[in-house]
């Protein structure tokens, strides 16, 4: 008797859950957007929308933070402050999406260029550090030759970002003593008093590198002091 019961149970249980099996929310009666219908005059199932329509979040006021341009010009401002936490944003962005082309010290020599692809763009290289920071912004935002564009990998901001560090990267290389804050300048350390595994950077780099080529590349590249004046635009992005 009691086992009768338990298997009677179990039997209404199977057919509540076989019940519940059906695909009515997949089967209902709808029209998929813009298919045919005899509904509406125009034999659309969906109105067009209203003329000048922005989706929530892309009204892009600010025209200079989503295009780097002011008018038809490219310029070289940023549109908010770089700050340290921005620095260390576009280096994180910049070693994920740049650096396998254009290595991690932006010299052209990316992994994949090692691996039998074209040389990317070197950005030390006098005719690429004189462009605008709002051309770095556009080639990230829309490609150019057979780099893709990233818009849909990276936000805007973070384009920004990545275009401030490709900046300390050149500063890195072609900075002055002047543009160095007075009170950073004693903490700066002349490439003979740099050493490598016990080895002098010079002698390091003209032997063919002692240690990793992080290690180098650590010692090469000095980061762009907290303070390093940047230009802004009148004001911050518009929230």
């Amino acid at each position: 008797m009691r086992r009768g019961f338990v298997k009677a149970c179990f039997g209404a249980t199977l057919v509540l859950a076989f019940s519940g099996c059906r695909q009515d929310m997949h089967n209902q009666p709808k029209y998929v957007p813009y298919r045919s219908s005899e509904f509406f005059p125009d034999g659309l199932s969906e109105r067009q929308q209203v003329e000048g329509t922005v989706a929530r979040g892309q009204l892009h006021e600010d025209s200079y933070f989503y295009s780097g341009r002011v008018g038809t010009k490219e310029q070289d401002m940023f549109p908010f402050p770089i700050t340290q936490a921005v620095m260390e944003r576009g280096r994180e962005r910049y070693d994920i999406y740049c650096s396998p082309c254009h290595g991690r010290t932006g010299d052209g020599q990316g992994m994949i260029v090692h691996r039998g692809y074209r040389r990317a763009a070197d950005f030390h290289d006098q005719r690429i550090v004189a462009l605008p920071v709002g051309h770095y912004f556009d080639i990230i935002t829309h490609g150019f030759g057979a780099m893709p564009d990233y818009a849909a990998q990276i936000e805007p901001a973070d384009r920004w970002a990545i275009a401030a560090y490709i900046r300390a990267l050149q500063y890195a290389q072609n900075g002055t003593m002047a543009e160095v804050p007075g009170d950073q300048r004693g903490s700066l350390k002349d490439a003979s008093q740099i050493t490598v595994e016990g080895v002098s950077l010079p002698r390091a780099l003209a032997s063919g590198g002692q240690g990793s080529s992080e290690e180098i590349s650590a010692a090469g590249a000095n980061p762009l002091p907290a303070s390093e004046p940047q230009q802004s635009t009148e004001g911050t992005r518009k929230k």
